[in-house]
């Protein structure tokens, strides 16, 4: 019998114990992170300070969780002992030895936080539900749930009014603003990737290339796989002149990208992108606009419509006039 006992106790203090060493090993991480860690932002700081409340409000959960299963252990070895129990005066059990001993400070506070009825007193709140010979008792949730859900619903009030009506601790910094800043930031850091990874180059910010060196691959690739349908001097066949001012389906360099790109299926025109990379389209486009007023032989007639380049296009074009780039 006592050993049977002193089984949910030593469980208790095992789980204690491991709870223990589960805390001294994340803080001995989190000490090592900030030797070599920069210093942290005022942000920073508070997020660290609440994520270790946070893991204080998550262990006294699991040690209220272990407490209470610790109870239910006993409860259900106290009641195989009084069922096993012989009959007479003489048997007496653990229970009301236990019962007659002053209770420490430690049990009366975690009868206080559980709320858990003696199993002697479990006939005052038992239900009359009967499923199959099982009975339901009426038990209140423990006090220490009930706490922590008001306590989440004062956070969150906390947290509207600091966020959203009067900042106390983030110094009027909002979400929004935040996300704005990180948005920032994050474009910052692309446009500065971008400068290094050219076939990121799409239909939306695809420019003209001037240097020598793109165009000469521009031209090697025109005559490799555009010229079949253009001509090589882009003086059309099969498909339209590219040398003169008339355009099908625009003249800018985004429009003709967006073409070479994804073709135009229903005249003929395939779809380039699975074959060439986005900068080696760049490089096509930005030789094909060379060719501007270049009026080589056999010119096919024009077709589509005239295009002029729009007053903000202006400087764009200056700078190609001065690299022998002709802008449509």
């Amino acid at each position: 019998m006592k050993l049977v006992n002193h089984i949910p106790e030593k469980l208790f203090r095992r789980f204690l114990l491991l709870s223990a060493l589960c805390v001294v090993s994340v803080q001995g991480r989190a000490q090592e992170t900030a030797q070599v860690a920069p210093a942290a932002s005022g942000d920073d700081q508070f997020a660290l300070m609440f994520l270790w409340v946070f893991i204080g409000i998550e262990f006294l959960l699991l040690l209220f969780f272990i407490v209470t299963v610790n109870n239910l252990l006993k409860a259900v070895i106290e009641a195989q002992l009084k069922a096993t129990a012989p009959a007479g005066a003489e048997a007496v059990s653990e229970k009301a030895v236990r019962a007659a001993k002053p209770k420490s400070a430690w049990r009366t506070m975690m009868e206080k936080l559980t709320d858990a009825k003696p199993i002697e007193q479990e006939k005052d709140i038992l239900l009359d539900h009967d499923y199959d010979g099982i009975r339901e008792l009426d038990n209140h949730l423990p006090p220490w749930w009930k706490w922590g859900f008001y306590f989440t619903i004062f956070w969150g009030v906390v947290y509207l009014v600091n966020y959203h009506i009067a900042p106390v601790w983030n110094e009027g910094y909002s979400q929004e603003a935040e996300f704005s800043a990180e948005m920032a930031e994050a474009e910052k850091q692309l446009a500065e990737y971008r400068k290094t990874a050219a076939d990121l180059v799409d239909e939306n910010n695809v420019t003209l290339l001037a240097d020598a060196s793109s165009l000469d691959k521009g031209k090697a690739k025109f005559k490799e796989v555009c010229a079949a349908c253009h001509g090589d001097n882009g003086q059309g066949g099969i498909g339209p002149n590219l040398t003169d001012a008339y355009w099908i389906h625009g003249g800018d360099v985004k429009s003709v990208f967006k073409v070479i790109k994804y073709g135009v299926l229903e005249k003929g025109m395939i779809s380039w992108k699975d074959e060439m990379k986005p900068s080696e389209m760049q490089a096509v486009v930005s030789y094909i606009f060379t060719l501007q007023g270049s009026n080589p032989a056999g010119a096919k007639e024009p077709q589509g419509e005239l295009y002029t380049p729009a007053a903000s296009a202006a400087p764009a074009a200056s700078v190609a006039a001065d690299s022998t780039i002709a802008a449509k």
